[in-house]
């Protein structure tokens, strides 16, 4: 990858206090990891506005703490108009998710806009809601989240030399 170009990723749940925080945390940490924290810039937004300025559910702080993944300094937004201008990847953690931003996207960005498991291995095409799974949907959303996100890193090193 050309030290100049920056590639900028936003995961975008529901509320931004699980599932895409999870997804911030972990892309953050394995692009640092490769040495590729300069160059890729990750946020994470919600569709609604109900958690915004409040940290993840601390489930999902826990969860990711016991893989090394530190959550703690995230703080949840909603999505912006200027979002789909500035990143160039947004990335939906479910359908609905995907049809929001699909809806607000402007034309000439809807590439952008797609389902984050599309570069996971699992088979699976949606991260669900952790909440449904009690403990362990916390721990299967971050299965998911670090297989989609290696497969992410991978396309991104691969895509934008």
């Amino acid at each position: 990858m050309s030290d100049k170009q920056v590639v900028k990723v936003l995961f975008v749940c529901l509320g931004n206090i699980c599932r895409s925080p999870t997804a911030h945390g972990v892309f953050q940490k394995i692009s640092e990891d490769a040495d590729l924290g300069q160059i890729i810039q990750v946020d994470s937004a919600g569709t609604a506005a109900y958690h915004v300025g409040n940290p993840p559910d601390n489930r999902s702080i826990k969860a990711a703490a016991t893989r090394g993944y530190e959550l703690n300094y995230l703080r949840a937004r909603k999505v912006d108009d200027a979002d789909f201008f500035s990143f160039d990847y947004l990335l939906a953690m479910d359908n609905e998710n995907l049809q929001e931003l699909k809806q607000r996207c402007p034309t000439k960005h809807k590439h952008k806009v797609q389902l984050f498991l599309n570069y996971g291995t699992f088979g699976e095409e949606q991260v669900p809601d952790p909440y449904y799974g009690g403990g362990a949907g916390f721990d299967h959303v971050l299965d998911l989240v670090e297989d989609a996100a290696q497969g992410l890193l991978e396309h991104i090193t691969r895509n934008h030399n």
